[in-house]
């Protein structure tokens, strides 16, 4: 169903949507630095307890003749988990956040990161590459030079890493994740200007070396970036889905229509257009499947097949209009009182209320 395309030099292609444990906690040997605190006072500490709270569960994208549908179910894996959320980059791009997206300090009450909230600011600078097969440029490792330009998807994953790497470089124990588990993913799902509908899973990867003993350095590696959207010719053009953590091993909704699922075909009896709709994603005719039609068929299959306590988000971006919410994600509890190093940038309101308290 998915295709991964190697767009940088020397990166390889990506395997599904890797995973995490549900919730970190890394014992590092921390100092706060300036760059992360700013304009405010500098602590020192021997050593400092990091947590790491995920962004969990499912992620479905519908491309259809007249928009893309994004919705996101939460895995409540853990009492802190948050649900994947989408958040709008521009009237027509939007990117989903999995995996390490909330970092925080205990005992200074310091919220290292919360790169959900922080994805709109999030810009790097890099320059322009070798086009991909005639579509994008491809991200590059290069200098920015002068007059250069880049795509949105290079600069967005290029300020993704940057930041990542600001906020692990606090992190000098040893940090043991499985082989190729990236630390974070991010998909970028929109129109692209002169091309139409895409989406694209980029992977972060996290990687140590040890200086002394017990004392190791860690850095964020350059995003892997797999093309989901379009498909190949030869694949199905239909739902895509985007589980994590996988091992949880549950069915697509796309596998759960293609089973006759009870729970969906009692949705298609009640209503001819919502069986027209679940037979034409099944068929991949994903041309004469309207938004106003999938909408509704969406958000009955996964409401019908979702645990009750999953937090859930639904947005569109039209062809031809901007990003729209029609299912808000719900508000998280205000937590006590905590210091976040983002509260200094211009464009946050200084009374912004912390939305991560401390680990129970």
């Amino acid at each position: 169903m998915s295709r991964h395309r190697k767009i940088g030099p020397g990166q390889a292609s990506l395997h599904l949507v890797p995973y995490l444990a549900a919730a970190l906690v890394f014992l590092a040997a921390f100092t706060i630095r300036p760059s992360l605190l700013r304009s405010q006072e500098i602590v020192s500490a021997p050593s400092e307890e990091i947590v790491v709270n995920l962004a969990a569960g499912r992620v479905i994208i519908a491309v259809v003749k007249d928009a893309i549908i994004i919705a996101t179910v939460e895995n409540p894996i853990e009492p802190q988990t948050h649900p994947p959320v989408p958040v709008q980059l521009n009237a027509q791009q939007a990117g989903v956040l999995l995996g390490a997206v909330d970092w925080f300090s205990p005992s200074s009450q310091v919220q290292l990161a919360r790169l959900d909230r922080e994805l709109p600011r999030l810009r790097g600078q890099i320059s322009r590459n070798t086009p991909v097969a005639g579509m994008r440029p491809a991200p590059a490792p290069a200098q920015p030079e002068a007059n250069s330009e880049a795509t949105d998807l290079e600069i967005v994953g290029q300020g993704v890493f940057e930041r990542l790497n600001r906020v692990a470089a606090n992190l000098h124990a040893k940090v043991t994740l499985p082989p190729n588990e990236p630390v974070v993913q991010l998909l970028l799902v929109g129109y692209a200007r002169d091309y139409g509908p895409e989406v694209w899973l980029l992977s972060f990867d996290l990687v140590q070396e040890m200086r002394k003993l017990d004392y190791y350095d860690t850095r964020v590696k350059r995003p892997v970036y797999a093309q989901f959207w379009p498909p190949e010719k030869n694949q199905l053009h239909t739902l895509l889905e985007f589980q994590y953590p996988p091992e949880t091993n549950s069915p697509t909704l796309l596998d759960l229509m293609k089973a006759q699922d009870p729970r969906i075909q009692k949705i298609c009896a009640a209503d001819p257009k919502m069986k027209d709709v679940n037979d034409r994603f099944l068929q991949g005719d994903y041309k004469k499947i309207l938004a106003a039609d999938a909408t509704p068929f969406l958000r009955a299959a996964i409401a019908a097949t979702t645990a009750p306590n999953s937090r859930q988000t639904m947005a569109v971006i039209g062809s031809e209009s901007a990003f729209e919410w029609i299912l808000r994600p719900p508000v998280e509890p205000q937590s006590p009182q905590q210091t976040s190093p983002q509260e200094t940038e211009k464009d946050q309101p200084p009374d912004r209320p912390s939305l991560f308290g401390p680990p129970s």
